[in-house]
């Protein structure tokens, strides 16, 4: 894949640049802390109704949604170990709450996503096709050979991208109108912490390494890898599917471009806006759309 900068350049470009891009201090709401809930969407009953292309009947929605479930579980792990390598370098004891707390919530989403994949199992994909070479590559070579702030500038650029995934699913409330129940309450209840803990990671970061050039780096490599693995495991998942129907995934592609629910948009402005110098998570405004659902569903305060 030829990118359409070299990112040699842009970091040489980037690497001087000190006191100007300095991130200042956030305007963070106290009243935001992250809050563990544990939760159970059913999916591990053999018995449950769960249709295969759940997407609004979409095969091609359904393949894409369901990619990102793949990435989760060993997505939120990554995440936690990013985090955690620095947690004794940490002297904030606030901060030091809201990222043991954010472990607790990364890791009860793992736990429901992977229990999401008992579905895809009982309907047939075979997921370690997808899987194996996904945890060999990402977790088995590149984590390793990585720097450690890197992977920490990855992780906070993630989250910056989740939450803004999340932001869209809880103001646009689509997942009620296409997925099943039990899959639109995990995505939901996922978006909404993911708001609770958007700024956490990148905290971190900015704590151990506020230069410029170290975020955009990890910027530039999360949106490399994620679209790089989110294609992947799409792909693995439509190739398993019998009977499929190019002409189909066009209409539905077009379809979906039409209704401005392919999310291109919202991630060009979620890039721009995290290259801005000043850029900081905790001053995204969208606090209350989580707010509200966790309200909704009375589990707002745990």
């Amino acid at each position: 894949m030829k990118l359409p900068v070299d990112p040699r350049a842009l970091f040489d470009s980037l690497r001087d640049l000190r006191s100007r891009t300095r991130t200042p201090p956030a305007t963070v709401d106290s009243g935001r802390d992250p809050i563990v809930r544990r939760m159970d969407f059913g999916f591990t009953n053999p018995e449950l109704d769960f249709p295969k292309h759940w997407m609004g009947g979409s095969v091609l929605g359904t393949a894409i949604t369901n990619g990102m479930n793949l990435l989760f579980p060993e997505g939120e792990r990554f995440f936690v170990r990013s985090v955690r390598y620095y947690m004794d370098e940490l002297e904030d004891p606030q901060l030091r709450a809201q990222v043991q707390r954010f472990f607790g919530q990364e890791g009860q989403h793992a736990r429901s996503h992977q229990q999401y994949m008992e579905v895809l199992t009982r309907q047939g994909y075979d997921l370690d096709a997808f899987l194996k070479p996904y945890k060999r590559v990402a977790f088995g070579i590149i984590e390793p050979a990585a720097p450690k702030v890197l992977c920490l500038s990855i992780t906070a650029a993630l989250e910056h991208f989740t939450a803004t995934f999340a932001e869209a699913a809880l103001s646009e409330r689509f997942f009620d109108e296409l997925a099943p129940p039990a899959m639109a309450e995990l995505l939901l209840w996922h978006a909404a912490e993911e708001i609770e803990h958007k700024d956490v990671a990148f905290e971190v970061l900015r704590q151990i390494d506020d230069r410029y050039s170290v975020r955009i780096a990890g910027l530039v490599a999360a949106c490399i890898l994620l679209w790089a693995f989110w294609t992947a495991a799409t792909l693995s998942l439509l190739a398993q599917e019998k009977e499929l129907d190019p002409k189909r995934l066009v209409q539905e592609w077009l379809s979906a471009v039409r209704s401005g629910r392919t999310g291109g948009t919202k991630m060009r402005r979620a890039f721009l806006s995290y290259l801005e110098p000043g850029f900081h998570p905790a001053n995204t405004g969208n606090d209350e759309l989580a707010l509200a659902y966790l309200e909704e569903i009375g589990r707002r305060a745990g």
